[in-house]
């Protein structure tokens, strides 16, 4: 009568690692209030693992971390939210060598190397990947990678950022578009076009296609430098090749042109690009009108208003009341 068997569930499983887990430890969790949830959620299982880390007990949060892949939930920037300190994380990074091979064991150390670089910590991230890569026999990937790279870079630290992707090398990893968009983000980000230029170079002999990252990245760089035609000529190009355009993108050459008082410039650029697609018409003289109404510039930021209203775009609250209280005024001052 086998067959009057029903599969097991994924629930019930899951649900046993619950109970072991609470077996072991007595603090509650938020996953206490609810212990039987038909279909696990990443949430369920973040509180899970928290539970099981900030208890000490590393057998649960090997069994929660492999069951909830299984369950086809995956790990979160929640799941290690219990590391505050890195004085267990020797402990932990074993715990992780023994999950399943393969993405289990790969996506909780990526995991891993995220939470250690929220808390500042690279050395240990680093010392994370080597584990994962010499220990573990789990191979990184670029991805592990950019939680570092993202810190390094951002906090302008180059030359370290640098012997990462040395590491990165020694252990068989490419850099791809996304490494090398970091690095030149953060130079455009500090206007260092020329070592922007260098990334640019490094792309082309590795034979990475620009992005649309990329281009913002390049925009913004110029936009910053007061090098607005450069950044025009950029977005010209974009339109020519069909490169999509992020909202920053457009942003940076709004703001650019009104730095440099081109009133009449930064609305026919926004003109240009309205009418495509709502969701952008709403971004771009949303942008512009808050922007020319941050600048006292009334009239200028009042017909940008009068046309997002003709269009029916939504205003935000602080743009809804400046219009509320100009538009008498404007009407005025017309006659």
């Amino acid at each position: 009568m086998s067959f009057l068997l029903k599969p097991p569930n994924k629930t019930l499983y899951s649900l046993s690692i619950l109970t072991s887990t609470l077996r072991r430890f007595s603090s509650q969790s938020a996953a206490v209030s609810n212990l039987f949830p038909d279909d696990p959620t990443p949430a369920y299982y973040d509180d899970l693992s928290n539970a099981a880390g900030n208890s000490g007990d590393l057998d649960a949060l090997r069994d929660t971390l492999n069951k909830r892949i299984q369950d086809g939930c995956y790990n979160t920037k929640r799941t290690f939210n219990f590391l505050t300190s890195t004085s267990t994380i020797d402990d932990v990074i074993r715990t992780l060598s023994t999950l399943n091979p393969g993405f289990t064991r790969r996506s909780a150390f990526d995991s891993l190397v995220a939470r250690l670089c929220r808390l500042n910590r690279v050395d240990d991230a680093l010392h994370a990947v080597e584990t994962m890569a010499r220990v573990a026999n789990s191979t990184p990937t670029a991805a592990t990678f950019y939680p570092i790279i993202n810190l390094l870079t951002r906090e302008k630290n180059f030359d370290h950022a640098r012997r990462v992707t040395d590491i990165m090398a020694r252990l068989g990893v490419q850099r791809n578009g996304t490494v090398h968009n970091l690095f030149l983000m953060a130079h455009c980000f500090a206007g260092d076009l020329e070592a922007a230029a260098g990334v640019l170079r490094e792309m082309e002999e590795e034979g990475i296609v620009a992005s649309t990252r990329t281009f913002d990245a390049l925009v913004m760089g110029a936009c910053k430098a007061g090098k607005v035609e450069g950044a025009m000529v950029l977005v010209r190009r974009m339109v020519d090749e069909g490169v999509p355009m992020l909202y920053s993108t457009h942003m940076y050459v709004i703001g650019a042109l009104l730095e440099r008082r081109c009133f009449k410039q930064a609305v026919k650029y926004v003109e240009s690009f309205g009418g495509k697609d709502r969701v952008l018409d709403a971004e771009i003289y949303g942008c512009l009108g808050s922007k020319l109404a941050g600048m006292k510039r009334v009239e200028e930021a009042m017909k940008v208003l009068e046309e997002m209203k003709q269009k029916g775009l939504p205003m935000g609250n602080k743009l809804q009341n400046f219009y509320e209280r100009n538009v008498g005024k404007v009407a005025k001052s017309e006659r």
